[in-house]
C-alpha cells in the first residue's frame, strides 16, 4: 500500500522536480529518473512579439539569473539589427554588459553556495532538516553567512550600476546599451566603504575557496565519491581558449580530455546539438549530433568550463586552476560535488575581473549603440552561471519574432543530473522499503551540486517542491516523500 508524506519547508531546489526510484524484486535500486513536471511554452508566448522586446521579456523566465537571460537575447538581437557578434560593439557597450554579467554571476554563485550548499557542508547530509539551512548557518557560523550576504549584496550593487535595477533590469538594448558607469558608480564600487568594495570581495573569494578545500581535504572519500562518473563536457571559451563567460566558440571535450568539438561557431550551433523529447519530463535532453543520443550528452556548468577551457586570464583564478586540475593529473574532473570548487573558483575570478574592469575607463564612454545591415536570424550565447545559455531568434518582414529556441543551462545539465541521482539512490537506498530523510536529502544533495534552475528550464510558473517516489518490481509505490 502506497502512502504519502509530506515535509516542510520547501526544498533547497530552484524548481518543481520529481524523483523516482525503481527498485527490482530483491530490493535494490534498478533505474532512477528526475521528472520536471511543468510545462514549458516560454518560446510560444513571445512569438509576434517585437524582436526589441525579447531582452526584457525573456529574463522573466527567472529571478535568479535574469542578466543572463537579458544578455543572451540581447547578443542574439546584435546579429539582427547588424552590429555583430559579441565583439562588434562599442568598448564601452560590451564592457559594460561583461561587469554586468560579472556582477550576475559573482551574486548566484554566491547565493547558492552559502545559502543552499554550504547547509550540507556544516551539519551533514543527514543533519536536522530544523538546521540545516541559511538560519543554522547564521547560528553556527556567523562569519561565514555574514559574508555570504555582503557579497551578494555586492554582486547585485553591480548588476543595478550596469542594468539599471537588481532585478529585471533594461541596460542591454540590441547592439549595445542604454547606459554607461558614472564616476560615482564606479568608486562606490571599487573603493567603497569596508567591506562593500572591490578588494573586499576579492578577499572574501579567497576564504570562501579555503572553506571548501578545508572541508574536502577532512571529507576526501565523500566529496570524491559522491555521484561520480565519466561524461563529455562543453562550454564557451575565448578564441585563444581563455575561460570567457561572455563571448568565444563552443569547444567540448570528452572524459579523457580529447576535444570532440573543436571551437565552433555558435552561430551555427543547431549543426551541432540535438534535443531529445522523453515522455516523462517536460526537459529536453540535449546531445552532440555527432556522437548521438547515448554518447553524445555532456555536462555544462562551473565543473565543464574548467575542464574545457586552457586557462584562467586572472593570477589568483588561474593558481586556483592550476590546484585543481592537478587533483585529477590533468584529466577532466568528473566529480560532482567538486561543481562547488569550480563554483568557487569562478566566484574569485569574478571578483578579479569586476576589480580590474571598474579601473578601465571605457566604461563612461557615452558612444552607446552599433548598428548596421538587418538580419533575419540571430543565435546568442553566453556562460550563463549554471552552464551554457542558447538563445535563438528569427524574425518576419514585420519585426515580429517568427521564431524563438532557448536551451538554458539546467536543460544542458538534464541528463548529467540524472546520472547523479541514480548512482545516488544506489549507494543510498538499495534494500530499503522507506525513505529517511537523510537518503532524501543525499538525492538532493547530488541535485543540487549542478544548482538548477527548474521553472527555468521548463518556463512555468508554480510551487517549486521536491517529490521522491520509491516503486518496486511491480510498479506498486512503496514510499512517496515531497519536500
Amino acid at each position: 500500500m502506497s502512502k504519502k508524506i509530506t515535509i516542510e519547508p520547501v526544498t533547497r531546489v530552484e524548481g518543481h522536480g520529481k524523483v523516482t526510484i525503481q527498485l527490482d524484486a530483491a530490493g535494490r535500486v534498478s533505474d532512477s529518473r528526475l521528472h520536471i513536471v511543468e510545462f514549458r511554452g516560454f518560446e510560444r508566448f513571445i512569438q509576434g512579439r517585437p524582436y526589441w522586446e525579447a531582452p526584457v521579456l525573456v529574463q522573466r523566465l527567472c529571478g535568479i539569473c535574469p542578466v543572463s537571460h537579458h544578455l543572451a537575447a540581447a547578443k542574439a538581437l546584435d546579429v539582427i539589427v547588424g552590429a555583430g557578434t559579441g565583439n562588434g560593439l562599442t568598448a564601452v557597450g560590451e564592457k559594460m554588459r561583461r561587469l554586468m554579467h560579472y556582477g550576475q554571476f559573482f551574486q548566484s554563485h554566491v547565493l547558492h553556495f552559502f545559502h543552499l550548499s554550504s547547509p550540507d557542508f556544516l551539519f551533514g547530509f543527514d543533519g536536522d532538516p530544523v538546521t540545516r539551512n541559511i538560519i543554522g548557518v547564521i547560528q553556527h557560523n556567523k562569519e561565514l553567512a555574514v559574508q555570504g550576504v555582503m557579497m551578494r549584496k555586492y554582486g547585485q550593487e553591480v548588476i543595478k550600476h550596469t542594468a539599471g535595477k537588481k532585478i529585471h533590469g533594461t541596460g542591454a538594448i540590441p547592439g549595445g546599451i542604454n547606459k554607461n558607469l558614472s564616476i560615482a558608480e564606479r568608486d562606490e564600487l571599487l573603493n567603497g566603504s569596508d567591506p562593500m568594495n572591490a578588494d573586499k570581495m576579492v578577499e572574501w573569494s579567497m576564504g570562501a575557496l579555503d572553506f571548501f578545500k578545508n572541508y574536502h581535504k577532512t571529507n576526501v572519500q565523500l566529496v570524491d565519491g559522491f555521484a561520480s562518473f565519466p561524461s563529455n563536457h562543453l562550454s564557451m571559451v575565448r578564441e585563444d581558449g581563455a575561460f570567457d563567460i561572455y563571448h568565444g566558440v563552443l569547444r567540448a571535450v570528452d572524459a579523457n580530455g580529447k576535444r570532440i568539438l573543436d571551437d565552433m561557431d555558435y552561430q551555427n550551433y543547431d549543426r551541432y546539438i540535438e534535443e531529445e523529447v522523453r515522455n516523462w519530463s517536460y526537459m529536453k535532453f540535449p546531445y552532440l549530433k555527432h556522437l548521438g543520443k547515448e554518447k553524445g550528452w555532456y555536462r555544462v556548468g562551473p565543473l565543464a568550463r574548467l575542464n574545457v577551457c586552457s586557462f584562467m586570464p586572472t593570477p589568483l583564478a588561474q593558481k586556483e586552476l592550476e590546484e585543481f586540475r592537478a587533483y585529477t593529473h590533468g584529466k577532466p574532473n568528473g566529480m560532482s560535488l567538486h561543481y562547488h570548487w569550480a563554483r568557487l573558483i569562478e566566484v574569485l575570478h569574478m571578483a578579479e575581473l569586476i576589480r580590474d574592469l571598474l579601473k578601465d575607463p571605457d566604461l563612461q564612454n557615452e558612444d552607446l549603440v552599433v548598428k548596421g545591415e538587418k538580419q533575419q536570424r540571430g543565435v546568442g550565447v553566453i556562460e550563463a552561471p549554471r552552464g551554457t545559455l542558447f538563445h535563438h531568434y528569427e524574425i518576419n518582414e514585420n519585426d515580429q519574432i517568427s521564431l524563438a529556441n532557448l536551451i538554458v543551462s539546467t536543460t544542458n545539465n538534464n541528463q548529467p543530473m540524472n546520472t547523479a541521482v541514480n548512482l545516488t539512490a544506489k549507494s543510498f537506498m538499495n534494500g530499503q522499503n522507506e525513505i529517511t530523510e537523510g537518503m532524501m536529502n543525499a538525492v538532493e544533495v547530488a541535485i543540487r551540486a549542478y544548482d538548477p534552475c527548474l521553472s527555468c528550464a521548463t518556463h512555468a510558473l508554480g510551487q517549486m517542491p521536491l517529490e521522491l517516489t520509491l516503486v518496486n518490481q511491480n510498479n506498486e509505490i512503496i514510499d512517496r516523500r515531497t519536500k
